[in-house]
C-alpha cells in the first residue's frame, strides 16, 4: 500500500514542507509520493515546477508506479501522480515535464467518457515515458460501493473494467489508485491479486482522518 500527499491548493502545503520532504527522501534513500489533479485549476504550475526543480537539484530520480511494481527495490526518488480526467491540462504541462526530464503517473477514471482527441493526448503522454494506470470507471467511493452492492459487484462494475479499458488501448496496468484514497483491508486483499501496487492518500488537513494504514 502506497500513500501520497496532496499537492492541490486546498491542501495548503507550504514550499518549506515540500523542501523538507525532498530533503528527507534524499537523506533517507526513500521515495516521496505526491499527487494532484488539474495543473490549471487545482494546483498551480509553480508548485509542480517547485517539486520538479527540487528533485533535479537534489539528484532525485523520478519514479512511476510501474517502477514500484517491477523493481526489486528503489532508492531515493520522487513519485508524482495526477488523478482523474484532466487530460488536456496534463498534456499542456508536457513542456514542463520535459524540461526537468520528469516521468509521472496518470491515474485515469471515466476513461469511457474521454473523446478520441484526448485519448490521443493520453497516448502522447505514454509515449513521453509517463505511466498510465487505473482509477475506477466512475470515480466511486470504493468502500461505500462495496457496502451497498458487495465486493463482487465492485470488482465487476468499477475495478476490472477500468483496467480492461486501458489495456484495450495498449497500456499495461500494474497499479490502481483509490478515489478519495478510500480503502479497506478487504479491498486491498482483493485488488492486489490483479494490481500489485495500490495507492491511497495521506491527508494533511486538520481533523481529517487519513485512509492510509498506520
Amino acid at each position: 500500500m502506497h500513500c501520497a500527499i496532496d499537492l492541490d491548493t486546498k491542501a495548503n502545503i507550504s514550499t518549506a514542507s515540500l523542501d523538507g520532504a525532498l530533503d528527507r527522501a534524499r537523506d533517507r534513500g526513500q521515495v516521496v509520493e505526491l499527487y494532484a489533479h488539474n495543473p490549471q485549476k487545482t494546483v498551480k504550475l509553480s508548485v509542480i515546477e517547485h517539486v520538479l526543480a527540487g528533485a533535479q537539484e537534489r539528484g532525485l530520480p523520478f519514479v512511476t508506479y510501474t517502477d514500484f511494481a517491477h523493481s526489486g527495490g528503489l532508492g531515493a526518488g520522487v513519485a508524482l501522480s495526477f488523478d482523474d480526467t484532466s487530460v488536456r491540462p496534463w498534456h499542456d504541462a508536457r513542456p514542463l515535464f520535459q524540461q526537468y526530464g520528469a516521468r509521472v503517473t496518470f491515474f485515469i477514471s471515466r476513461f469511457y467518457a474521454i473523446a478520441d482527441a484526448e485519448r490521443a493526448m493520453v497516448r502522447d503522454l505514454a509515449d513521453d515515458g509517463h505511466d498510465i494506470e487505473a482509477h475506477t470507471v466512475n470515480h466511486v467511493n470504493s468502500p461505500q460501493y462495496v457496502e451497498e452492492h458487495g465486493l463482487a459487484a465492485y470488482l465487476k462494475d468499477e475495478y476490472q473494467p477500468s483496467i480492461d479499458a486501458l489495456e484495450a488501448e495498449g497500456y499495461q496496468v500494474s497499479a490502481f489508485a483509490y478515489p478519495f484514497g478510500a480503502r479497506t483491508d478487504e479491498l486491498d486483499a482483493a485488488l492486489r491479486v490483479r494490481t500489485p501496487i495500490l495507492r491511497s492518500v495521506e491527508f494533511s488537513y486538520s481533523g481529517v482522518v487519513s485512509p492510509c494504514p498506520e
